[in-house]
């Protein structure tokens, strides 16, 4: 059947970005907290729900939202934009910055959609590629940035590799760019070190754009909060592009009352990263390749075919990520950090699928 109108010529080869969801007891494939928000702040939530006006239009502007998050990073509100996860901050400035005739550049492999969403916008991708222990390397940079794109992406922690990009790397590539480096810092929490320590009054840290999200270490998924730090004129350029009241008055509030929970979020983040400890010592004693992570998620290679121990990591009820059709990642699997008693049973499941066949 021939379609009702032609689709836009360019979106053809494109597909819908999507981690797929089978059922499963142990689910440890999309990065998810494995722990839920305080009861307390549910409480909190359910409170600010009787007090929302549903018959008017959200703050439109996030007000509430976006002084709390300075009051948080030590910046002031003009500094910060906050949208539907950090993947509509991404769109936005691929709406007020990208666009046909202009460039972006990735370094591959890293997160599928900051090339996805370039594509979406009519944005060019300038692709590079990193070394065999997934860094970046100089030349390889300076290739890249030689192409002068409108927008540098890095992903630190990178996913799917895991690892935070050093100080050195976002420095050099801030120094090379012509445009906005931006660092997708949707795991940052669970780092050493931030991008946003670079921010000071020079000219180049102007061009510097962090992005942060809700999802992981704030537990908040469901809720689709994400944010930018950035100079008040990039802010201004993604509040232009943005469509009116993106911002549910629901999510708005949640995202306030969250950040009242600061403690027990940073809680959350040590038991995660106690368990990536965990789970990186348990798969070093496999027959596995496994690469060090700075996130809440560990890559690795098996010994056998990736699609055949997935398959079988199912057959036990436990589903991670398949990236081994990934540009640059073949035969790879990607685990998210569960809970203990998950991670457990993913490492147990793990060895017999390793075992099947053998």
């Amino acid at each position: 059947m021939s379609p009702l109108v032609p689709l836009r010529p360019d979106l053809k080869a494109l597909t819908g970005y999507h981690s797929p969801q089978v059922a499963a007891e142990v689910r440890l494939n999309t990065n998810e907290s494995p722990f839920p928000p305080p009861e307390s702040w549910r409480d909190d939530l359910f409170g600010a729900i009787e007090r929302i006006d549903f018959n008017r239009y959200p703050d439109r502007g996030a007000h509430r939202l976006r002084r709390a998050l300075a009051e948080l990073h030590g910046v002031t509100p003009d500094e910060v934009f906050c949208a539907n996860g950090s993947n509509e901050v991404i769109q936005c400035l691929c709406l007020a910055y990208g666009g046909p005739g202009r460039a972006a550049s990735v370094f591959e492999p890293t997160y599928a959609l900051h090339g996805h969403i370039c594509a979406l916008t009519g944005t060019e991708v300038v692709v590079g590629s990193r070394a065999d222990d997934f860094t970046l390397v100089d030349a390889e940079i300076d290739r890249v940035l030689a192409a002068e794109p409108i927008i540098a992406f890095l992903c630190s922690p990178n996913n799917p590799t895991g690892r935070a990009e050093p100080p050195e790397v976002v420095r050099r590539v801030l120094d090379r760019a012509a445009g906005l480096v931006v660092v997708d810092e949707a795991y940052g929490q669970f780092a050493r070190w931030s991008a946003l320590e670079l921010r000071d009054a020079s000219e180049r840290s102007r061009r510097l754009v962090v992005l942060r999200t809700f999802s992981k270490t704030w537990s908040m998924a469901a809720s689709r909060l994400g944010y930018l730090i950035a100079d008040p004129e990039v802010v201004a350029a993604c509040e232009q592009v943005a469509l009116p009241y993106h911002l549910s008055a629901l999510t708005q509030a949640a995202g306030v009352l969250a950040l009242r929970y600061q403690a027990e979020m940073e809680a959350r983040v040590a038991v995660v990263a106690e368990e990536r400890g965990r789970l990186a010592a348990g798969l070093a004693g496999l027959d596995v390749e496994a690469w060090p992570s700075d996130a809440n998620f560990i890559l690795f290679r098996p010994a056998r075919p990736a699609a055949e121990v997935w398959q079988a990591l199912l057959d036990q009820s436990v589903l991670v990520r398949d990236c081994s059709g990934w540009a640059g990642l073949p035969g790879c699997l990607r685990v998210t950090v569960g809970t203990p008693p998950e991670n457990d049973r993913f490492l147990v499941a793990l060895e017999k699928a390793l075992e099947v066949g053998t």
